[in-house]
């Protein structure tokens, strides 16, 4: 069965894509712990012996890890592509 070949137009929709889907799961992530992040927090607390101030500092290492993962997985590649390819006809 031979591969399926992509086009640049079809990479640069998925890149696009992707950046912005990850980007409205880490919204809610963000919106999750901000409107509920008391609630949130007693949960894990249960399960994990951490207190608000580690809890809040492992939630905004977590937001700014996956954040940077967004920007260098998916929207800076799309970029690179758009800046090289700008007036390509893919």
């Amino acid at each position: 069965m031979p591969l399926a070949q992509i086009t640049l137009a079809q990479l640069q929709s998925f890149l696009l894509w992707a950046g912005l889907l990850n980007y409205a799961v880490l919204l809610v992530a963000f919106f999750a712990w901000a409107l509920a992040g008391d609630t949130l927090y007693r949960l894990h607390a249960r399960w994990f012996p951490i207190d608000r101030t580690q809890a809040h500092a492992a939630v905004y290492l977590m937001l700014g890890l996956y954040k940077l993962g967004i920007w260098l997985l998916f929207l800076i590649p799309w970029l690179v592509l758009r800046i090289m390819f700008n007036g390509a006809t893919p």
